[in-house]
């Protein structure tokens, strides 16, 4: 061991630098010098060398002896004493501190040498003694086995706790006496002692007694305890017998434990053989990965949508198996990272063989058993997919019918609007479908998972208009007894659509120009702006260009919102459509209505094209209300129809004037809600307050629910 580190001890500084000079030159590093004992104790504290050169005689209070105590009880370090001379007592006292070599000075290297290596040996092999002595005595005590030993008498020299416990008998009774009178066996077939008055001969000479493995034990209180057993001899170094070791453990619990496990793992083949069948009549895939990723089952469901055999995909990776688009295999592999509440459905698309392609939701579950193994549940969702598509197409158009060119001119502009976020002004007459425009934008944009908010600006004053869309602060004017969020951050994220935008004030004009430009909005009564993410849409059926010239609208605002426009076409211009739009007004009629309303005949049709709808398509639904609220049958007659399409521009005369036709209209809505006003509004189309609201303008004094 040339690189030990050695402590000198010293008092003479040219001694101490003598002997660092020749341990240097064998090799050896020096730690420190010190010139007396209690420097000595704290350089050994410091430094902490593998052996200390230790001067007997030394300066100061503390001599040599004292010193080499204190560091073999502290810091369990060798301590080599080199000395000149000593008298009788102080080598009597040397030797108490149990070193491990003397030097005489003047110190030779070759002595030197000798001394140190063998005193770092003996140190090093005391130490491995010491910690097998500690290992095999906590062994002994701890093992769960039962621990008997003799000595080559057959005698008992040892008992663990689990053999104190077995035999019951305890060391200090067993010490001494015969093995067979406290290890008393005999053979679990053959009803026979185990042990034979010969065994101690047998010890002698360095072979095992006949025990059997699978033996019984008579014990002290009478039990007869079922064991296992393995013997070892002890023998000495000339290879003679000096004893035996003997370990046992009782076996009934774990016999009666093996049963059980062998009768469980019967039942836990077929409730697995069970689970499987289960897993392959579900309308499911299955996959279960090993820690690694490996498959280890796959369901038949899962077999048909990868394309892959049972026997095929057992062993490979989960990312080879599943043919997944990369933004797809990226979302399961963080999925996979994430802890299980965190966790989320993964929708991908997958190629299989033959060019069909199958949409799936992956789900994904640790394994009860070992959490690093994983099972993934696949659903197969083509047909939900399919569905869906089918439903976002109808949610994205909604009530758009038709399929004349001016329309689908219309559908084209909705879906290139719709893959920007661009202000879009929709511009028509009223009742044209502004707002079923909007929705389709939104509907059709990255943005229809969130709200959509319509907003119909006309015939509200400047203030009420600002608050609504704005928000406002507790306190800001009279009545704003709370914080109120406006309709702006409620549609963050989403879509706000301003109809009627020709009528807001030139001071509302200059607000909505600031959230147009700094995506920002600002509550009345605060200071602070707040940021907002609003697609903005808006719809008029002004002619903004001559509002522009008026004065009555912003230009700067005008060239904002007019980033890209839609004009809808007015159903004069679309006569084609009307049929289409017929059956489906006279669709929603019969499901809110209930009445069995089939279709209407040629000449009612040929009224309705020959009319010229200045109320465009919401005219020709509240005309088909009317229809289906008059009707006595099946079809609808030129006479179940308003008066101004029966008669056009007759209409006023032949029944009193605009207001009894709308008399007409609220009463036979009544009527067929059987005086239920909210279900008569339901039927017109309308809010019960705007249905009461004309109620009232009519001067109708009903009674009703």
């Amino acid at each position: 061991m040339n690189n030990a580190n050695v402590l000198v001890v010293e008092d003479e500084t040219s001694l101490a630098d003598l002997v660092e000079h020749k341990l240097k030159s064998l090799g050896y590093s020096v730690a420190a010098k010190a010139p007396s004992g209690e420097e000595a104790i704290r350089k050994v504290a410091e430094t902490s060398p593998d052996l200390v050169l230790m001067d007997i005689v030394l300066e100061g209070e503390m001599d040599g002896v004292e010193a080499a105590e204190l560091i073999r009880s502290r810091f369990d370090i060798p301590v080599v004493y080199m000395t000149a001379c000593a008298d009788d007592a102080t080598l009597e006292r040397a030797k108490v501190t149990e070193p491990y070599g003397y030097i005489l000075k003047p110190l030779k290297v070759r002595e030197l040498q000798t001394t140190i290596e063998v005193a770092l040996y003996k140190h090093e092999m005391e130490k491995r003694l010491r910690q097998s002595e500690q290992w095999l005595a906590t062994t002994l005590k701890s093992i769960g086995d039962a621990v008997i030993a003799t000595d080559k008498e057959g005698q008992i020299t040892f008992l663990n706790r689990v053999a104190e416990a077995l035999t019951g008998w305890t060391l200090q009774e067993a010490s001494g006496r015969d093995l067979k009178d406290v290890f008393n066996t005999r053979s679990e077939e053959e009803d026979e002692t185990v042990l034979q008055q010969d065994d101690p001969g047998r010890l002698r000479e360095g072979t095992t007694p006949g025990l059997r493995n699978h033996s019984v034990l008579l014990a002290r209180d009478g039990r007869e305890i079922p064991i296992d057993v393995s013997t070892a001899p002890i023998n000495d170094d000339r290879g003679q017998g000096a004893g035996l070791v003997i370990v046992f453990r009782d076996v009934a619990e774990r016999r009666q434990a093996m049963a059980m496990l062998a009768d469980m793992f019967t039942r836990l083949e077929q409730s697995r053989d069970d689970l499987l069948s289960i897993l392959n009549q579900l309308y499911l895939g299955t996959a279960i990965t090993d820690p690694h990723g490996r498959v280890m089952f796959l369901s038949e469901v899962a077999q048909r949508v990868f394309s892959k055999s049972q026997q095929e995909a057992l062993g490979m990776h989960w990312e080879t198996l599943f043919p997944l688009q990369e933004p797809d295999k990226t979302k399961l592999k963080a999925m996979l990272e994430s802890p299980p509440h965190r966790r989320s459905k993964v929708l991908g698309r997958i190629e299989a063989a033959g060019g069909r392609q199958y949409w799936v939701e992956i789900v994904l579950q640790d394994d009860p058993r070992d959490p690093k193994r994983k099972i993934f549940y696949i659903y197969d969702v083509s047909e939900v997919h399919r569905l869906r598509r089918l439903l976002d197409e109808k949610t994205q158009f909604q009530d758009l019918v038709g399929k004349s060119n001016p329309i689908l001119r219309v559908y084209q502009q909705i879906r290139e609007v719709a893959r920007v976020d661009s202000t879009v002004l929709i511009e028509g007459e009223t009742g044209t479908g502004k707002e079923l425009v909007a929705r389709a934008i939104h509907f059709s944009s990255h943005r229809k998972d969130l709200p959509f908010i319509p907003v119909n600006c006309a015939g509200l004053t400047e203030s009420l208009l600002t608050s609504q869309l704005f928000g406002h602060k507790r306190g800001a004017f009279t009545g704003a007894i709370q914080d109120h969020m406006g309709l702006f951050e409620a549609a963050n994220g989403g879509t706000i659509f301003l109809d009627e935008i020709g009528d807001i004030s030139l001071n509302v004009q200059t607000a909505l120009l600031r959230v147009l430009e700094a995506r920002e909005i600002t509550r009345v009564g605060e200071s602070r702006p707040r940021r907002i993410d609003v697609r903005v849409l808006v719809a008029t059926n002004k002619d903004l260009t001559l509002e522009v010239a008026k004065g009555n609208f912003r230009s700067d605002l005008f060239y904002r919102i007019r980033v890209a426009r839609i004009l809808l076409p007015r159903l004069r211009e679309r006569r084609e459509d009307i049929p289409l739009l017929v059956e489906w007004f006279l669709s929603q009629c019969r499901a809110t209505t209930g009445k069995p309303v089939e279709g209407m005949s040629n000449e009612a049709m040929r009224k309705l094209l020959g009319y010229d709808w200045p109320g465009n398509v919401r005219e020709l639904r509240n005309a088909i209300e009317f229809a289906v609220i008059h009707c006595r049958g099946s079809v609808i007659d030129p006479v179940d129809l308003p008066p101004e399409i029966i008669s056009p521009g007759h209409s006023d005369a032949a029944f009193g004037g605009i207001h009894q036709i709308e008399q007409r209209r609220l009463l036979a809505a009544l009527e067929s809600a059987r005086g239920n006003r909210t279900v008569a509004a339901r039927l017109l189309g309308i809010s019960r307050a705007t249905f009461y609201r004309r109620l009232a303008d009519l001067n109708l004094n009903i009674k009703g629910q």
